[in-house]
């Protein structure tokens, strides 16, 4: 099966100038946690759509690597049994085009009952080898089971490898009585099934529901705490480094145009101007993109990896964001050299880096570095987001 790779959209010879490591590639029968990682920026997409094939073949030539077909909260409950037929026909015509090459993204079926699992893959046909797995919306232990053995069982008669990605996003989970409790047991609950499951999905809408929320475009998820507090236990229970946890997701962005502004643009004027960038820069600011970069940010420094996305515009953004620094490549090899702790100045020279307590974060870099690449010496966040962000 041909491979793809992040960025192949960017000719080679830009390619050659923004990366000290370049990304490698990686199919849709790699090792999860490499796919976790290469998830990157997941667009969701309607099942609805008529142009649904067209759709992922244009989303790729942008750069996308994963796509969510959803048949759940993206569609009217009325639309089921024609966005379930769009859905199989749409596939079917993407096969008989392309087969299941990198031309084609990660597809995942968003479902919202674990019935439509094996029916779906059945009525697929051959283009079920196009569908990588499910994701399994309002998931707790009291519901997540039957999803689960869905998605086992159809697996097992299909003979495909198909992954699931539970969403933490109901009441039981948000709510500060349940919260706990309910994490725990899901924690276990995947346990049981661990080599089926890809990641574990955040849906921050769902969430803000259960508290008549919305975040507005000038602000991150982060500064919703009722929200970020249950963010932040979904990572202490689901995400940890010690060999049990998952990969965590980080929540969808919801704005691709912006509405009158509170608060000033919160990306710098100076880094854009070095490189003659003034134009994109307005161009974020002008898509609230300013907003989902910054969130990002804040994605990864609480411990959470790519992102859900509902327009092709935010794509470039995090994969940009998600390529690793070369100083933070340094770092973490550095730290990895040693295998009896200690501590020593960092290549850089500007921080302390300490071979035991910072070894995890080294090796969850390094797997970052493996799908998304580490960038030349002197090449920023700009450059690459420039590249990356082919309209």
């Amino acid at each position: 099966m041909a491979a793809m790779r992040h960025f192949d959209h960017i000719d080679a010879a830009r390619r050659k100038h923004l990366f000290y490591r370049h990304p490698r590639p990686f199919d849709r029968h790699d090792d999860p946690a490499v796919l976790a990682v290469a998830l990157g920026a997941t667009l969701y997409s309607p099942a609805t759509r008529p142009v649904l094939a067209d759709d992922v073949l244009r989303s790729a030539r942008r750069g996308v690597k994963s796509m969510v077909l959803c048949l759940e909260d993206a569609i009217g409950d009325d639309e089921v049994e024609a966005a379930e037929a769009n859905l199989v026909a749409q596939l079917r015509l993407l096969h008989g085009t392309v087969g299941d090459g990198p031309e084609v993204p990660l597809l995942f079926i968003r479902v919202r009952d674990p019935r439509q699992i094996g029916d779906l893959i059945g009525r697929l046909g051959d283009a079920a080898a196009l569908v990588s797995g499910f994701v399994l919306p309002k998931f707790t232990s009291a519901t997540g089971g039957a999803f689960l053995d869905a998605v086992e069982d159809t697996a097992q008669r299909s003979g495909l490898r198909l992954l699931a990605m539970p969403v933490i996003e109901s009441p039981e989970a948000v709510y500060a009585e349940t919260r706990t409790e309910m994490l725990h047991e899901v924690a276990r609950l995947l346990a049981k099934h661990r080599p089926r499951i890809l990641a574990v999905r955040i849906g921050a809408t769902d969430m803000s529901a259960a508290y008549g929320l919305r975040r507005p475009p000038d602000l991150t998820i982060y500064d919703i705490r009722p929200v970020a507090s249950v963010i932040c236990d979904v990572v202490n229970v689901l995400g940890r480094a010690d060999g049990g946890g998952h990969v965590v997701t980080g929540p969808v962005w919801e704005y691709f145009s912006a509405g009158e502004r509170m608060f000033k643009p919160q990306l710098r004027q100076s880094p854009f101007e070095a490189q003659h960038a003034a134009p994109l820069r307005q161009r974020l600011i002008t898509s609230d993109l300013d907003g989902l970069i910054r969130e990002v940010h804040l994605d990864k420094a609480n411990g959470l990896i790519g992102k859900t996305v509902i327009h092709p515009s935010h794509v470039a953004a995090v994969h940009a964001l998600s390529v690793v620094t070369h100083e933070e490549y340094c770092d973490a090899a550095d730290i990895l050299a040693v295998t009896g702790g200690g501590a020593m100045a960092s290549s850089y020279a500007n921080k302390m880096n300490e071979a035991k307590p910072h070894r995890a974060w080294a090796e969850r870099l390094m797997l970052r570095a493996r799908v998304f690449g580490v960038a030349a010496r002197d090449v920023t966040f700009v450059e690459l987001l420039e590249a990356a962000d082919r309209r």
